[in-house]
């Protein structure tokens, strides 16, 4: 199930279902530590005699204010004649989260109104050893376990605080919970539990016919009792709309800090990148981990989910924050990978928010052998972003600390990481974390990683280093122009494996990861072999139907829906056909094929503007994670790939400047990439 409303402070994150129930809590790391498990946290109301549970049977609208991370959610139930309008957010600064609840009352009668906020926590993961007690001094429920406490608390304006609250066991001895306990709308006032426990708290409010009224809650989380009484204490003080105000308030001015053109596009497509930019950093973490994705039903597949910071996906994301004028994430985000390096030069698989080393499937031994379990690309695209942040930012005292430890022990990596016999990359897995092999999209990202890494070692003033990085990028090329270019096929092959016997053989299947053959400067998107090997993609993997887009690969298994399509459609690889008819794109038919791509990724996006990791190729419902991290990213950067060259168009024709001092301009060091590319190409051989 989709988590429609994330809301979070880089510390403090919750996600919100399309029922408006709580399912993910994460503290003090985005990503790591959900405590909430697999259990929902509810919200109810009792009135005239009734109690609902909001969820099935309710109309529910889930959007955000605009350009901010408060949530604006309209519930209406068809047997009520009322309207609860509630606002969510987590305080920009501490960590607080916030539910504003305004009643609206469509009877001309008055209406006595109970409201019952359910907290259903397994602490740090599990349910063992939690503790929930009635706090006298705050007047709320503190749950806690070792240093992890949250205070629940709330108000009616005008009523005061709690009028009640329990605590007690769930799944013992055949007790659903406590919020049972709410359904008659008298809750029992038990004040300690301990073990597998959950607890309800609630507030009574009249709201006058044809009037409104408001109530509050808050969650307040920390690692001492007396902090999130402090916290508590600062709500209280300060007043929770307040806090609800200057979140919103922080969140526009972050979002409109850069003034990008896109009154150069339709209005659909601007406020899906200003809302692509507030969902992305939710799913940062204060250290400076970007996590894939925090929606954890996913654990019912494999028990794990995508609560990790893959450094690939991560590097991608810092890369659209950096060009859309977000360095200091960017650059918290590489920070962090060069702490992970290994001394030998390479990343793993993936990483936890707090650094340690993450679960992972790939093996360190195989068929009688030895072998690193890695994604290459992972190593290469952390060296490639950190060169274009570098570009855009001249940030020479950050990158300083960072050229030997993290940018040259990856380039010498990298640079003798090869498959003897061909000279490619050595086989590792790829992007897909499916196959071992040499995969096409891996090959193109080292050659960007390494082309990165000899402009860094220029700029630093050691040419020989510098060479040696091209000259090993130029070998590189050459050797994908040798193997992996298929003449059979007339277009590129996505892997090359061995055998158990050490024969190399081609796979042949069409994959949409193919763009990284282009997007990193291997080749340029004009390049006949590029032209063919996407348009083969294009006919091979584009999902027909109501739902279209970019499948990954031939008869993808992940998620798949019947066996009309070659597989559920991606919105990155979606995109991924945009950013090629951009990239090669001068006239207008092509940039208004990516533009009409970019409204389908549109359509798909949540009413919240959430986008997933793929949908249903029939009805366009989202699958597996949504948000993924990923996908808000691509969009950032495809937009920016359209903005930039739609402000090239409209250039002043006399002096050249833009509509946009905001797309910086291609001075000599941002060129010298480009023009280290051609370079290198000009020395191949083939």
């Amino acid at each position: 199930m989709p988590r429609d409303l994330p809301v979070g402070n880089g510390r403090l994150l919750l996600n919100f279902d399309l029922h408006y129930n709580l399912r993910d809590l994460y503290f003090p790391h985005v990503g790591q530590e959900n405590h909430l498990g697999s259990d929902t946290s509810r919200f109810g109301i009792w009135v005239d005699g009734r109690f609902f549970w909001i969820g099935p049977g309710w109309d529910i609208e889930l959007l955000y204010d605009p350009d901010t991370l408060v949530t604006q959610v309209r519930l209406h139930h068809p047997e009520l004649q009322l309207i609860l309008h509630c606002r969510d957010a987590v305080d920009f600064h501490e960590n607080i989260y916030v539910k504003e609840i305004t009643i609206e009352n469509l009877s001309p009668a008055e209406r006595h109104c109970r409201l019952f906020f359910h907290l259903d926590l397994n602490i740090s993961g599990n349910d063992v050893g939690d503790t929930a007690a009635f706090d006298p001094e705050t007047g709320g429920v503190v749950h806690y376990k070792g240093n992890r406490y949250f205070l629940a608390n709330g108000l009616a304006v005008g009523y005061g605080g709690l009028a009640q609250y329990a605590v007690g066991q769930k799944g013992v001895d055949g007790k659903e919970g406590t919020f049972r306990d709410a359904e008659d709308g008298i809750l029992s006032g038990n004040p300690i539990a301990q073990g597998s426990i959950d607890s309800v708290i609630s507030v009574t409010i009249a709201v006058p016919g044809l009037a409104s009224g408001q109530a509050c809650f808050w969650l307040t989380a920390a690692q001492t009792w007396d902090e999130v009484r402090r916290l508590d204490s600062l709500v209280r003080s300060k007043q929770p709309q307040h806090l609800l105000t200057r979140t919103a308030d922080y969140w526009r001015l972050w979002v409109r800090k850069e003034t990008p053109p896109l009154d150069l596009v339709p209005d659909r497509l601007a406020d899906l990148y200003r809302r692509s930019l507030l969902i992305l950093t939710t799913q940062i973490d204060w250290q400076g981990g970007i996590v894939a994705a925090t929606d954890s039903d996913v654990i019912q597949f494999n028990r794990d989910t995508y609560a990790y910071i893959w450094p690939r996906d991560g590097a991608l994301a810092a890369h659209a924050l950096d060009l859309t004028g977000y360095p200091q994430i960017a650059a918290q985000f590489f920070a962090f990978v060069a702490k992970l390096i290994d001394p030998a030069g390479y990343l793993l698989h993936k990483y936890n928010p707090d650094g340690a080393l993450a679960s992972s499937w790939h093996p360190w031994y195989l068929d009688g052998q030895n072998q690193l379990p890695i994604q290459e690309d992972s190593t290469a695209l952390v060296i490639w972003a950190l060169w274009h942040h570098f570009v855009l930012y001249r940030d020479i005292e950050f990158i300083k600390p960072l050229y030997r430890p993290l940018i040259k022990r990856a380039a010498n990596f990298m640079s003798q990481f090869r498959d003897p016999e061909t000279g490619l990359p050595a086989p590792s897995y790829d992007l897909w974390e499916e196959r071992r092999g040499i995969s096409g999209f891996t090959v193109g990202a080292v050659f960007g990683g390494l082309t990165a890494a000899s402009l860094f070692c220029t700029v630093f003033g050691e040419d020989s280093h510098a060479q040696r990085y091209r000259t090993v990028a130029a070998e590189i090329r050459d050797a994908a122009s040798s193997h992996l270019w298929r003449p059979e096929l007339n277009r590129f092959c996505r892997l090359l494996y061995r055998t158990i016997d050490g024969v190399l053989k081609v796979d042949p299947v069409c994959d949409a990861s193919l763009w990284g053959l282009f997007a990193f400067g291997m080749y340029s998107p004009d390049d006949p072999r590029i032209t063919a090997t996407m348009e083969t993609l294009r006919e091979k993997l584009w999902v027909r139907g109501p739902a279209s887009g970019m499948a990954r690969y031939e008869d993808d298994y992940y998620h798949r829906i019947g066996l009309e399509t070659p597989g559920n459609p991606w919105i990155i690889c979606t995109l991924w056909l945009a950013d090629y008819f951009i990239q090669k794109g001068e006239t207008d038919e092509d940039l208004n094929r990516a533009m009409e791509i970019l409204f389908l990724v549109a359509d798909r996006a949540l009413p919240s503007g959430v986008l997933p990791e793929q949908f249903h190729p029939f009805t366009g419902a989202p699958l597996s994670v949504s948000p993924l991290t990923w996908s808000h990213a691509a969009f950032i950067t495809t937009m920016h790939l359209l903005l930039r060259r739609l402000a090239k168009r409209n250039a002043c024709p006399v002096c050249g400047t833009t509509p946009l001092p905001y797309l910086r301009r291609e001075d000599w060091i941002e060129q010298l990439y480009f023009n280290t590319c051609s370079s290198i190409h000009g020395t191949c051989k083939i």
